[in-house]
């Protein structure tokens, strides 16, 4: 058997039996046997195939004559099909306007959906951890500068705003007074998590709600599915308000001593400002909206302004900052600081099956509301059994060992392979702050298990770890308030 055609496996007894069953037209030849058919459109198969046509037919090559070539008559290379698909330009770059000025301080970049966010500052050739370690120490201690630009942002306006987000998040909102901040959970109806922000109320009939970086999309989409499919009756306008705002964190103990001399006239001392609420004001002539919000477990602010003028905003509290030990910090260290919290990421510590209780969010669910999105599924007795995946924390032994991201945890290191596993790490970090390695983990029956050591198997060995509240850091949250 001699194959012509390689692409459609023709071979030249297939040829031969195209003449034999009376095909004489070459192009017939062709559709019966599909040689010449393939992508390279008879580039590899044609001669041949034309050669054993004209033996079998009788007739001189030259008089059998030639198929059809459709494009592309010769071949196109892959950088053809890409085009400008390729490197930086495979996906669209989002920048935010404090982009320029981290690049100048040789921040080194991670990619956060379409966004561009810097990582770490490194100094004098720091790596990473030192780099890490340095920005921590200096948040905890003094004041960090973060930028948080990224955040999904979304306008609910309009009279029903607050039965909207009754309907939408596990909260109660209907209470919530103008000039307060509120924690938000979002959930699909299968009572899972699937994202989270805080939410400030603006006015009477207005909020302020911010996503998760890579969830903005996602929830403004489910918000509009659930507006004009299931509550068409309730008179709201979303707006996508995510590039309006450039939004300057600055956290840490010496954060109201940078702002206050900048803001115009707005008191932001902790009885007018206090933690989770808000204000609108101006900073340096700017318009501006002040949340008084911490993902550090610092004393912290989050200053919004429009982003056409985030860049000079960021170069004011920066230069206001500089006299008091101001650090930029980028997202690892971010990571930090939260783990030694006890703050989730959502898409981190939760993975689509995890619920509120599960990652220790059950306080966040209202229990007199009717109804809201995923409430009928988090009364399922399978979504409150007790061995379900729950969060804790986790302290290694040794302090300075720090365990991998994704690692399965079980309760007996000398268990035959495969063990029964108990969960996995879904956060790990060295705190510096606390001189000691931190874990978050999901851990069945995790909050039952307090106290209680569990393993770690990595290659040739095991590693113990105690289960732990998942909250490392001033457990009282004392800091948050001062």
């Amino acid at each position: 058997m001699a194959f012509v055609d390689y692409q459609n496996d023709v071979t030249a007894k297939d040829v031969k039996l195209a003449v034999r069953e009376g095909f004489r037209s070459i192009e017939h030849i062709k559709r019966y046997t599909t040689t010449g058919m393939a992508t390279d459109q008879g580039k590899s198969s044609n001669v041949n195939a034309l050669g054993i046509a004209s033996e079998a037919l009788g007739r001189p090559v030259e008089k059998v004559g030639l198929t059809t070539f459709r494009p592309p008559f010769t071949p196109v290379t892959f950088g053809a099909f890409a085009g400008h698909a390729r490197e930086f330009l495979f996906d669209p770059v989002r920048r935010t306007a404090a982009d320029g000025w981290a690049r100048d301080r040789g921040a080194v970049f991670e990619d956060v959906g379409l966004w561009q966010r810097a990582r770490y500052f490194p100094i004098n050739g720091e790596d990473m951890e030192a780099a890490v370690r340095r920005e921590c120490l200096a948040t905890r201690s003094a004041v960090g500068i973060f930028d948080a630009s990224t955040l999904g942002k979304i306008e609910v306006v309009g009279p029903d705003a607050a039965t909207f987000m009754n309907r939408m998040y596990v909260n109660g909102w209907t209470k919530l007074a103008v000039g307060r901040c509120r924690y938000g959970l979002l959930c699909r109806e299968n009572g899972f998590v699937y994202d989270d922000g805080v939410v400030g109320r603006v006015a009477a009939d207005r909020f302020h709600v911010t996503t998760t970086t890579g969830g903005a999309a996602g929830v403004l989409n489910m918000m509009e599915d659930y507006l004009q499919t299931e509550w068409p009756d309730l008179d709201v306008w979303l707006t996508s308000t995510s590039e309006e705002w450039s939004v300057i964190a600055v956290q840490g103990p010496l954060a109201r001593k940078v702002l206050a001399p900048l803001v115009d006239g707005l008191d932001i001392s902790a009885e007018a400002l206090p933690h989770m609420s808000m204000a609108e004001g101006s900073i340096c002539g700017v318009p501006m909206r002040l949340f008084r919000v911490s993902f550090t477990g610092e004393l912290g602010f989050e200053v919004n302004v429009p982003s056409r003028h985030g860049r000079r905003i960021w170069d004011e509290i920066w230069a206001a900052g500089e006299p008091h030990g101001m650090t930029p910090y980028g997202t690892e260290t971010m990571h930090v600081l939260r783990a030694e919290k006890g703050y989730i990421v959502v898409g981190q510590e939760t993975d689509g099956t995890a619920t509120p209780d599960d990652v220790g969010c059950g306080w966040a669910v209202s229990k007199v509301k009717k109804d809201f999105v995923g409430k009928r599924s988090l009364a399922l007795p399978a979504l409150k059994a007790p061995d379900r995946l729950q969060l804790v924390g986790l302290l290694t032994l040794d302090p300075s060992e720090v365990l991998e991201e994704g690692t399965q945890l079980v309760a007996r290191p000398d268990e035959a392979v495969p063990m029964h596993k108990l969960g996995h790490v879904t956060s790990s970090y060295f705190s510096a702050t606390l001189g000691h390695s931190i874990a978050l983990a999901m851990v069945a029956g995790g909050r039952a298990r307090m106290g209680e050591t569990l393993y770690v198997p990595v290659e040739g060995r095991s590693i113990p770890v105690k289960v732990t509240n998942p909250v490392f850091y001033d457990v009282e949250g004392a800091r948050l308030n001062v």
